[in-house]
């Protein structure tokens, strides 16, 4: 049994492919997934490459959470892009990969040109045997969950209608890495965060969230931004956990359930500013447990 596609934020729609592969399974058999480690973009619109939802890590770790047995992660590059449509049926889903049943949803698109679709699947590969299963396109009011309307969520902060249309909390990790250290100076500690470059990141501004080290949770708040108040250039992502005073340089943080608190705005003075964030402070939810 085998769904193929790039489950880029693997949200809802990606969900119920999943859930149908699931369902199809028989005894004996093994669920698989067929994904790319890039986006097809990279290969054929490099100019137009959207920034990803998931990094590859995360979208292995969410399918593997979501069931599925076996994953077969490729490259998209030339060999990917010039296959026949056809051929890329025989050859790989059923000759290399043996697939008994194969789940896409109904707008999947794959084969040089993009001529292949799931009614070319499904005539192509009955002649093996194969059975292929078109999901419907999931819509929330009236439109089609894509990760195109997520990312566009996202990048203008709204994690509300992005975490819905994913059916969970969007998620940003990261190293924390040494920054500049006004935090801890001004009794603020922050923990600056190096996130994946291909990475979505929220719009600018002041974000309460949900932070999570080694098993747990804490409640805080992240600014993304250039920090105007100091005059910076480079954007960043710095969170501060309420209740959390520990050093850990080099280890990894993961931020969820981001609620917009307010835009970055430049303040007059460093005393400003600090009334500002004790404000800011009182917008941290408390974590419900999560069980990771």
């Amino acid at each position: 049994m085998l769904a193929l596609g790039f489950f880029d934020g693997f949200h809802l729609g990606h969900r119920e492919i999943v859930r149908t592969l699931l369902r199809q399974r028989r005894p004996g058999y093994r669920a698989a997934v067929l994904t790319f480690r890039n986006h097809p973009a990279t290969y054929l619109r490099p100019e137009l490459v959207p920034p990803l939802i998931t990094t590859v890590e995360e979208r292995v770790n969410l399918l593997a959470a979501a069931g599925v047995d076996e994953l077969y992660l490729l490259p998209f590059d030339e060999r990917i892009a010039n296959v026949d449509a056809r051929a890329f049926c025989l050859d790989v889903i059923f000759g290399a990969l043996g697939a008994k049943t194969l789940v896409v949803g109904e707008n999947f698109r794959f084969g040089a040109g993009r001529t292949g679709d799931a009614d070319l699947a499904r005539e192509t590969l009955a002649t093996v045997g194969t059975e292929v299963v078109a999901v419907e396109r999931i819509t929330d009011t009236g439109d089609r969950v894509s990760s195109t309307r997520i990312r566009e969520a996202i990048l203008r902060g709204d994690m509300t209608t992005a975490d819905g249309l994913l059916g969970g909390s969007y998620e940003v990790r990261g190293r924390i890495t040494l920054g500049a250290g006004r935090g801890h100076d001004l009794g603020f500690p922050t923990a600056n965060l190096t996130v994946a470059p291909e990475k979505t990141l929220p719009a600018d501004g002041v974000y309460a969230i949900v932070g999570r080290h080694d098993g747990r949770d804490y409640r805080g708040l992240v600014s993304i931004g250039t920090n105007p108040t100091f005059d910076g250039t480079t954007r960043t992502v710095e969170a501060w956990l309420l209740d959390f005073q520990r050093t850990v340089y080099g280890e990894e943080l993961a931020l969820r359930d981001f609620r917009f608190v307010r835009e970055q705005r430049k303040f007059a003075s460093v005393d400003e500013l600090l009334v500002q964030m004790r404000d800011d402070a009182s917008h941290a939810p408390y974590p419900s447990f999560q069980a990771r």
